[in-house]
């Protein structure tokens, strides 16, 4: 007896929403239900969005962040702090800075970071654009935002040694207790960093 499937285009549709991140099988079903049985054209409307996005957004010349233009938002503000630069992994990561308002400087994305067991080298990172920047801008200050695991300080550590003949002062965010943890929630390697990090009051 022959099984019972969907439609071919309909089975395509469900194999191509698996390869967005965070949708598995069952999602990716439901998904593609909905869009064939919608009344409206919100499905329509949903396509055109991601076509134009595709075509419309791209990164920032400068800092690599998301942008319509040739600079984004933040890189073609007159009123920040262009001495300051804050370098970070991706693009994504310099959204959360923006919104704590701590910061009001320049950024720089790297595109990702040193994993030689990802086959990601020096040479697959903005390296030679940060590099450049660094010549050109004239910054007093590069603060490194990078993640706190192996790769992480391995790329840190990577870019320091490029920079530390420039006359710039090299500095990372602190790292520590997430505000409202307790000790017993912690791990060693937190609080190592929360104890080196600590503050004088």
């Amino acid at each position: 007896m022959r099984k019972t499937e969907y439609p071919l285009a309909l089975r395509d549709l469900v194999v191509q929403l698996r390869q967005m991140p965070g949708i598995g099988p069952r999602s990716a079903e439901r998904i593609a239900l909905w869009m064939v049985q919608a009344r409206q054209d919100q499905p329509e409307q949903i396509a055109r969005a991601i076509s134009e996005t595709r075509k419309g957004v791209h990164p920032c010349i400068l800092c690599g962040y998301f942008t319509t233009n040739e600079l984004c938002d933040i890189c073609s503000d007159s009123s920040r702090a262009a001495e300051q630069l804050c370098v970070v992994e991706q693009p994504t990561d310099i959204l959360p800075l923006e919104k704590t308002g701590a910061f009001r400087g320049r950024y720089h994305s790297l595109g990702g970071r040193i994993s030689p067991l990802d086959h990601i080298g020096p040479e697959d990172l903005r390296i030679t654009e940060l590099l450049d920047r660094v010549e050109k801008e004239k910054f007093s200050e590069i603060i490194f935002a990078l993640a706190a695991d192996v790769e992480g300080e391995a790329t840190t550590n990577y870019l320091v040694d490029l920079l530390k003949d420039k006359p710039v002062v090299l500095s990372r965010i602190a790292r520590g207790l997430p505000a409202g943890a307790g000790l017993e929630s912690a791990d060693e390697l937190t609080l190592q960093q929360a104890l080196s990090g600590r503050t004088k009051l």
